[in-house]
């Protein structure tokens, strides 16, 4: 199959983008008893369970048309399990591309490898679609700003998949630890401690002939297939994954840096780490520190291991947050500075519950705290508002970026300064990590500089 290029797609796609930045909304998607039509792309895992989230809200309007993956046995198995929900067939297709000027769809939804985020994303919002895309946001640093200019160019809405903006309890938590549960929060650690054994090495050969590879390449560059790769195990290769702290580690990242209450990125970021315990095909570390500084002093700590570990203060995959009057861990129990002690109701030490005596915690997010992070997305197509969005691209740019340039430290090996407002690094070392920050994309597949 040869895929459409990328002047064809424009072509096709140019009138829907045109009248999407001009009036809005696409098709006509405004009132809340108006059906919102999705196609699910990247649909084996993760995407199953989008289309299955979307399915669950038939009666409130929501549909799954359509459904896109490059295997044609995982596509093919999904088409039918949505035809038995819905009583009709889905429309199937091996590239997204043949889906963007659909006028039947008003919605995307992502679940693609992590290469794939930005420029389905950006596609999408050309041709006028609202996007639900799976964390992390994007692969790299420049992708993930140029999903912000798409989504605002085309006025779209644009949810990333950190589903934890949408839950209560850590909102409430958060809306506590501004409050002053434990004083000055000056430091947070993102922890991710989740087993992951090896993956040996497969030899390179052929794909199967179900498996489209040219599509599954997209935007990387290219090179031979082998069993590592399609489906899982991208994950730990540098030209599509961004190790465990990009898969898991983002999700405790985001929440990290909502804790610390920062709409910046970091100043200065230095990682260290390795591949420990076996040889296999993977190349980024299953153990890694990468420390991030904020201009202002407050620190971040990521932490990923990979092999057998004890936990901390009982998190293995959570945060701890650190302030001038105590500590917080797992979102549920803060202690005092002394001892250990957990801080008794009506939350928080002498100092801090004063301070929140008579204090009305304040609503941290939009709409839909009730935990479901896709009907908060439904809430915010409806609305065009993107203040109601839980989880905006610009939400998942700023919490995607302090691991992005954390694995760029660690490759280089040495620590680094970065300029928030340039997105770039400066100072010693700036000339070569900033090659880091973008890719040369392959022909048809380039995420553009004029989104």
């Amino acid at each position: 199959m040869n895929p459409i290029d990328r002047r064809t797609f424009l072509k096709r796609s140019a009138g829907a983008a045109a009248v999407a930045s001009v009036a809005g909304p696409a098709y006509g998607v405004t009132g809340a008893n108006e059906q919102i039509r999705v196609a699910c792309a990247g649909i084996r895992s993760r995407g199953r369970s989008h289309i299955n989230e979307f399915l669950k809200m038939r009666k409130k309007g929501v549909d799954v048309v359509a459904v896109c993956d490059i295997d044609e046995h995982v596509l093919a198995a999904r088409a039918q399990s949505v035809e038995k929900v819905r009583g009709k067939k889905p429309r199937a297709e091996v590239d997204m591309r043949k889906l963007m000027d659909d006028k039947s769809i008003d919605a995307f939804s992502f679940a693609t490898p992590n290469h794939w985020h930005a420029l389905g994303t950006i596609w999408a919002c050309q041709a006028g679609k609202d996007v639900y895309v799976e964390k992390p946001a994007s692969w790299c640093v420049r992708e993930g700003r140029k999903m912000v200019e798409a989504a605002r160019k085309y006025k779209r809405i644009v949810q990333v998949g950190t589903q934890s903006r949408s839950s209560g309890g850590i909102r409430s938590a958060v809306s506590k630890l501004y409050a002053g549960l434990i004083g000055d929060v000056y430091m947070a650690r993102s922890l991710c401690y989740k087993q992951r054994d090896s993956i040996r090495s497969r030899d390179t050969g052929p794909p199967p002939k179900n498996v489209h590879f040219d599509l599954w390449l997209g935007p990387a560059k290219e090179q031979p297939y082998h069993a590592n790769l399609v489906h899982y195990n991208w994950h730990w290769f540098w030209d599509f994954g961004n190790g465990d702290v990009g898969n898991q580690g983002v999700h405790e990242v985001d929440k990290a840096r909502w804790g610390l209450g920062k709409k910046t990125h970091p100043v200065k970021v230095a990682s260290m780490g390795g591949r420990f315990g076996y040889e296999d095909q993977g190349q980024t570390p299953n153990t890694q520190i990468t420390t991030l500084t904020y201009e202002d002093g407050k620190m971040m700590v990521i932490e990923v291991r990979g092999r057998a570990t004890n936990g901390e203060a009982g998190e293995y995959v959570g945060n701890l947050f650190y302030g001038s009057q105590g500590y917080m861990a797992g979102w549920k129990e803060a202690y005092t500075a002394r001892g250990g002690r957990k801080v008794g109701k009506p939350y928080g030490n002498k100092a801090a519950t004063t301070q929140a005596a008579g204090y009305k915690f304040p609503e941290v997010g939009g709409p839909g705290g009730s935990g479901n992070h896709f009907e908060n997305f439904i809430v915010a197509v409806r609305s065009r508002k993107v203040e109601d969005l839980n989880a905006d691209i610009i939400e998942g740019h700023l919490s995607a970026v302090p691991f992005q340039i954390g694995n760029i430290a660690y490759r280089l090996g040495r620590t680094l300064t970065f300029d928030p407002k340039t997105e770039k690094f400066v100072g010693e070392g700036a000339s070569e990590a900033n090659p880091y920050l973008t890719r040369d994309y392959r022909k048809g597949f380039e995420v553009p500089e004029n989104v």
